[in-house]
């Protein structure tokens, strides 16, 4: 009895430490992160705004919202900006699928000039990297009737649906031709004619979509007579190769009309064609423009005259152009060249009537703005000073204030500034800044027209992003949009210490970067550091923005023990002056790893914390190709390495990106071989884990194979994990983010 009793009160004991346990443990589990929690679950999503779309008043905006009527609908709601007075403009319940007998999904929308016709974007697809084709509706508000574009043709394979300016007819892309159709649903006409594999009408190839965000290929002209559309025939670029081994009994081969390094493009025109006639012409230009030239960007200035931008194939000078429809004449308005490169301007921001337009050059050794003339005058400047305008965010032409981000002191950081361009052009105004100095990180705003009004993001590296409307110039805030309390307090309760930013000087520059620490860090200890590196031309990681998934992913890393960095080497697109960015023209590959590696051990020896025999490096894309460049070129520094979906030897990658950085090959072949992870496989000492998708468009399987014969044949030891079929994401079928992440994490738990 005795026996029982004491076998009862131990077995109570055990049940109460237990549950003890099991309540601390889920108190530890809410800080600690793990590869489910941020790759399987939801719990880190940022709440949503929008899409919300200004209205011309400038005083108003429309937004989507969940409806309260209709399960699973969504309303399109306008909002007074100064009261927050709120209209239901369309309800869900005239957004009805009569075929689904459901509401429509709105992944998008749009308005006619009048606001009297919503067009609505649903169901779409993904072609390439974004979603690009789907179904369009159009809600008629006057009449209340709701209509499906495109009913003869199958499900989701329209494209870049546009409203007429001035009439009732819709514009769409579908298998590579334009069409026209009536909103009453009485006619649809067909434009182009001759759109096939080789033919693209209305949309872009694959390397203008890439490289350039060239996607929606047609405009509509001011007055609706007319659309100007880019026309590619890749008949001139060989086919690449994917291959599909898994969904079938035999392999499937997918084609991808892909221009590598020093080969052809497409043959890129402009074309006009009339809506009524469907008579069509083309912009007659000198050259070839398979080697010779791009055309990035094109629109309409005027009914009768197309602006755009003609960028020759070393993408070292920028031609504005205008024809002129009417006596079929060109003429050059503006030059923008360096003996590196260019960068090609977005948007066409005209402003005195169409008179001018505002233009980003670095010509000065700085990123600034200046106004061009149509009429082909100088180019005047705006902005001065030892600073890049990162952007320019809207314009207040009435009160004359041109509104732009920059961040003068810290490339890390971006604010919205303001200067009177009407003063600026005669030397005498001063910007001002107008993002308060309290919001520290970064700022990004969408203006609405007259600058009266913004939506305004802001966020940093570690804290999520705040979304509110505010009042211009004076920054106030009118109200919340998106406050995302519930993921800020689900952040903070992580276990985890605050992202510090350091500089670090190497000589040559003093780099940007930021450091993740041990939730436990002491400096007594010493601690393995993990490297996260891009350091191309085309991205930042030194950025102290929101980070998402990423940065959870380094704080997971940072919570079992590891310290992580991230440093911005020269060449990557900091707002740090034209010298910064441009040292590394012809150059990729080869400054980039040297400024890497001295900041390493610079930070190796000012920190005795960090573990000099375990540093470790890992990078994506072109951090990918960056960490195999570590790992061969300083063998003794990197000790254990990840690189995914990588370029190994440049020689593989597309016409427009490298070109542009590294000219043509037969001019730079040196650099090319010196700038290619591949040629110094044969130095490799440490730990090496390389990733890819093997239906990778983007940055090619092949790639990735000729490492591996090249490490085979150097007879290096390394690991390797391919995912079929997943593109340069690596993030299609089920389960496979979080298999990457595991297999990742696994890799640095075991080498380092």
């Amino acid at each position: 009895m005795k026996r029982r009793i004491i076998n009862f009160f131990l077995a109570v004991l055990a049940l109460t430490l237990t549950a003890g346990l099991l309540l601390n443990q889920g108190k530890s589990d809410e800080g600690l992160l793990t590869p489910e929690r941020i790759f399987s679950s939801r719990e880190f999503v940022s709440e949503r705004f929008g899409p919300a779309r200004w209205l011309p008043d400038g005083r108003s905006y429309t937004v989507v919202e969940k409806s309260k009527e209709v399960e699973g609908g969504m309303d399109i709601v306008r909002v007074d900006a100064k009261t927050g007075e709120r209209r239901v403009l369309v309800s869900a319940s005239s957004l009805l699928d009569p075929g689904k007998s459901g509401p429509l999904r709105i992944d998008d929308y749009s308005w006619s000039a009048d606001g009297n016709l919503l067009l609505v974007y649903t169901n779409s697809r993904r072609v390439w990297r974004l979603n690009t084709r789907g179904d369009y509706w159009v809600f008629d508000r006057t009449s209340g009737r709701l209509k499906k574009l495109g009913v003869n043709f199958e499900p989701s394979s329209l494209m870049f649906a546009k409203i007429s300016p001035v009439a009732r007819k819709v514009a769409y892309v579908f298998r590579n031709n334009i069409y026209v159709e009536d909103i009453d649903g009485s006619t649809v006409e067909q434009l182009t004619r001759d759109g096939s594999d080789n033919i693209i009408n209305g949309t872009s190839d694959w390397v203008y979509e890439e490289e350039f965000s060239l996607r929606d290929g047609f405009r509509w002209s001011p007055d609706g007579r007319r659309i100007a559309f880019w026309r590619f025939d890749t008949s001139s670029i060989k086919d690449f190769y994917l291959i599909n081994n898994t969904d079938s009994l035999y392999p499937r081969l997918i084609p991808i009309k892909y221009p590598k390094v020093g080969t052809l493009n497409a043959d890129c025109k402009i074309g006009l064609v009339e809506v009524e006639s469907g008579r069509v012409e083309f912009i007659k230009l000198p050259g070839d423009p398979r080697k010779d030239y791009y055309l990035p960007r094109m629109d309409w200035a005027g009914n009768s005259e197309i602006i755009f931008q003609h960028l020759n194939r070393l993408q070292n000078k920028n031609q504005v152009m205008i024809y002129d429809l009417a006596g079929a004449k060109l003429k050059t308005i503006f030059t923008d060249e360096d003996a590196a490169w260019v960068e090609v301007m977005d948007d066409f921001v005209w402003i005195d009537r169409g008179r001018s337009l505002l233009w980003l050059s670095e010509r000065d050794g700085w990123r600034h703005v200046y106004l061009v003339d149509r009429d082909g005058k100088p180019a005047r400047q705006i902005t001065r000073g030892q600073f890049d305008v990162v952007d320019i965010a809207g314009v207040d032409e009435k009160g004359g204030w041109l509104y732009y981000i920059a961040s003068p002191d810290d490339a890390t950081r971006r604010y919205l500034y303001r200067i009177n361009f009407r003063t600026a052009l005669a030397g005498r105004a001063q910007p001002q800044r107008v993002t308060p100095g309290g919001l520290v990180g970064t700022n990004t705003y969408d203006l609405a027209p007259g600058c009266g009004y913004a939506f305004h993001t802001h966020s940093r590296l570690d804290v999520p992003p705040a979304i509110s409307l505010v009042s211009l110039p004076e920054h106030r805030v009118v109200r919340p949009l998106a406050k995302n309390e519930a993921l800020k307090a689900k952040v903070e309760r992580l276990n985890r210490r605050t992202v510090e930013f350091f500089k670090v000087d190497i000589g040559e520059a003093v780099l940007d970067g930021w450091c993740l620490k041990p939730p436990d860090f002491q400096e007594s200890k010493r601690y393995p550091v993990i490297v996260y590196v891009y350091g191309e031309p085309a991205a930042q990681t030194v950025v102290d923005r929101w980070g998402g998934n990423n940065y959870l992913w380094h704080l997971l890393l940072a919570q079992k023990g590891y310290v992580v960095i991230s440093i911005d080497n020269r060449g990557t697109p900091a707002p740090r002056g034209r010298e910064w960015r441009k040292c590394v023209y012809r150059k990729v590959g080869i400054i980039a790893p040297v400024d890497q590696a001295k900041a390493v051990k610079s930070l190796l020896e000012k920190r005795p914390w960090l573990d000099e025999k375990r540093v470790g490096v890992w990078g994506w894309s072109g951090g990918g190709q960056m960490t195999l460049n570590a790992m061969f070129k300083f063998p003794d520094l990197y000790r254990t390495g990840i690189a995914v979906a990588f370029v190994s030897d440049q020689l593989l990658y597309d016409t427009i990106y490298q070109e542009r950085y590294m000219g043509l090959p037969e001019d730079n072949p040196e650099g090319y071989r010196e700038g290619s992870p591949i040629h110094f496989a044969g130095n490799l000492k440490g730990n090496l884990l390389i990733i890819h998708g093997t239906g990778d468009d983007n940055v090619h399987y092949q790639s990735f194979e000729r490492l591996v014969n090249e490490l085979i044949a150097r007879n290096k030891l390394f690991s390797m994990m391919a995912y079929p079929n997943r593109s340069h994401g690596i993030s299609e079928g089920e389960n496979t983010t979080l298999h990457l992440y595991r297999t990742m994490l696994a890799f640095w738990l075991k080498n380092l």
